[in-house]
């Protein structure tokens, strides 16, 4: 099991209020509270793409997601410890996750898996890399994010007796990455070794696919290990998304934080997690759309590239108070991605980043006002004309 800890706060994680199983909480770390529900910004290289650390601090971002696949390949963990830690690296001093690359190196299509761990080839210099959870654990160290994914095995497909494997495996390595992680506590408490922060906390990652049953066992097992908080990982379809959260938040123990990775695309994830009982989401899509002229507004999304648009001197978004609304209108918007300006890709993306933290705030604000199922309704009837 792994090491009890405390925050200065008392707790990792306090609840202002329930509502079924949706909540209003705050995560405590050493770099900060964060106010859940909330979007974290997912910066996979250590950097959100199109966007500086300040900007994500002025639109509103409580804290990003690193990757640590992607920061054992460049510029590589020892470097980001010689600096300090990612905080230091980055300049951003809020809270910071690390996902633990496994989702991004199984996805690799000539990985070798065994029990003891994954082998890969750099797709930045061909090098050979060897990943086992003990070295995910160590690499999240050396990162110096206050909440840590354990290393996890994402099937190569959708079949029972695949997930059935893949999720046995991603339990026997949880049992290494808590002994590892508990290994780096003491030696941190014992001050045999310089850690990049007071304390580095433990997300258990639930998998099981679309299948109810591995989702529950997944859960229980993840429950036993008493991990910090909790990832929940995996493939899943957006139809089922909610049978799957009520089957494994009911499980999980609900005095502790849940992370949904990888969903914030779609609005509608959002509100779906966030009243299902998830406290966190983390999404690369919003940027990636954002670059490529596909942005959010409250009546949908548009492609601002479109020629209709060359002569629209409305903002994108009069609701909006972000940097690109509030200055600039669309004309200006379709001119810079028609001329290929790297500004172009500046606005489009600190607006969706924003819509979607800003999405979350407004959830995260409905439930504590009890307005969620108004809120909900009007939103998605709104965004989605139906």
């Amino acid at each position: 099991m792994l090491t009890p800890k405390k925050s200065a706060a008392g707790t990792i994680f306090t609840i202002k209020k329930r509502s079924g199983l949706a909540r209003v909480g705050t995560i405590h770390t050493p770099h900060g509270d964060i106010k859940t529900p909330a979007f974290v910004g997912a910066a996979t290289k250590a950097t959100v793409k199109a966007l500086t650390m300040q900007e994500m601090n002025d639109l509103g971002s409580q804290a990003i997601l690193a990757n640590t696949y992607h920061l054992i390949l460049a510029p590589g963990t020892a470097l980001i410890k010689e600096a300090g830690g990612l905080a230091t690296f980055n300049s951003w001093h809020k809270p910071t996750f690390t996902d633990s690359g496994g989702f991004q190196i199984f996805s690799l299509p000539d990985v070798k898996i065994t029990e003891n761990g994954v082998k890969f080839r750099s797709y930045l210099s061909g090098d050979k890399f060897e990943l086992t959870p003990e070295g995910s654990m160590q690499a999240q160290w050396a990162i110096g994010a206050d909440i840590h994914m354990a290393f996890d095995h994402l099937a190569k497909s959708e079949s029972y007796e695949d997930m059935r494997r893949a999720m046995d495996r991603t339990h026997r390595w949880l049992e290494r990455c808590v002994a590892e992680h508990n290994r780096l506590e003491h030696e941190r408490v014992a001050g045999r070794t310089r850690a990049l922060a007071p304390e580095h906390y433990l997300y258990a990652v639930v998998q099981g696919g679309t299948f109810l049953d591995l989702r529950a066992e997944s859960a229980r097992f993840c429950n036993s290990v008493n991990p910090d908080g909790f990832g929940i990982g995996g493939v899943f379809t957006a139809d089922g998304m909610t049978e799957m959260l009520q089957t494994v938040n009911g499980i999980l123990d609900e005095n502790k934080p849940r992370h949904l990775l990888g969903m914030g695309q779609e609005p509608i994830d959002l509100f779906v997690g966030a009243e299902n009982g998830c406290d966190t989401f983390d999404c690369v899509g919003p940027t990636r759309m954002a670059r490529n002229g596909t942005l959010y507004t409250n009546d949908g999304r548009i492609n601002i590239k479109n020629a209709k648009y060359k002569h629209d001197f409305s903002p994108l978004m009069s609701e909006c108070d972000c940097e690109c609304c509030k200055n600039y209108t669309k004309a200006y918007l379709h001119h810079l991605f028609k001329a290929d300006e790297i500004t172009a890709k500046v606005l489009a993306s600190i607006h969706n980043e924003h819509f979607v933290v800003s999405t979350v705030d407004k959830i995260r604000a409905a439930i504590l006002d009890d307005t969620f199922t108004d809120y909900k309704t009007a939103f998605l009837k709104r965004y989605y004309h139906n």
